[in-house]
């Protein structure tokens, strides 16, 4: 090999390695940028009339017992009757349901009566003792009984409640 090419490699080498110093701590040290979370719905009104779909409502399911993946096991069953799987995560609380429990400040809400006719035996509500994720809530206890797989996808609304609609981008 020829000198000048020995001093041509040399110097490349000392290039990269000189670009290495400066731009490695400045990739160790950045911040990330800040993206704004896309809305993967519309948020609508549906009025006393209208019909409440399943499809509508994001469920966030938090295991309240020992046993490993309950959670997430329910949400694959609540997403089979057509529900929109939202966060799911071990129960950090103190509450102690026994089969399930909605965390609720309104048992009459359709949005919630709709989800409690999903479980087989009997529904608890509650009110959340730590913070909660946007979507219906539940905790499953040690004693769940299961989804109902022929339970009603949908209800009839008798006053005013807010949903969350799917949206699809096509572009």
């Amino acid at each position: 090999m020829s000198k000048t090419k020995e001093r041509g490699i040399l110097v490349g080498a000392f290039v990269l390695f000189l670009g290495a110093l400066v731009a490695g701590p400045m990739m160790l040290f950045a911040q990330p940028e800040v993206q704004e979370p896309e809305d993967f719905c519309e948020r609508r009104t549906l009025q006393a009339g209208d019909s409440l779909n399943t499809n509508f409502l994001i469920v966030n399911v938090y295991n309240a017992s020992k046993k490993s993946g309950q959670a997430n096991r329910v949400r694959i069953n609540l997403e089979r009757n057509g529900f929109l799987g939202g966060f799911v995560d071990n129960y950090p609380g103190e509450l102690e349901p026994n089969n399930v429990m909605i965390l609720t400040q309104n048992k009459e809400d359709p949005k919630v009566q709709l989800l409690a006719k999903q479980f087989k035996g009997t529904v608890e509500y509650g009110q959340a003792d730590f913070e909660t994720k946007d979507g219906l809530n539940i905790l499953v206890g040690p004693k769940f009984k299961g989804v109902d797989g022929k339970a009603p996808t949908s209800t009839e609304v008798k006053v005013p409640v807010q949903v969350c609609v799917p949206t699809i981008d096509l572009s």
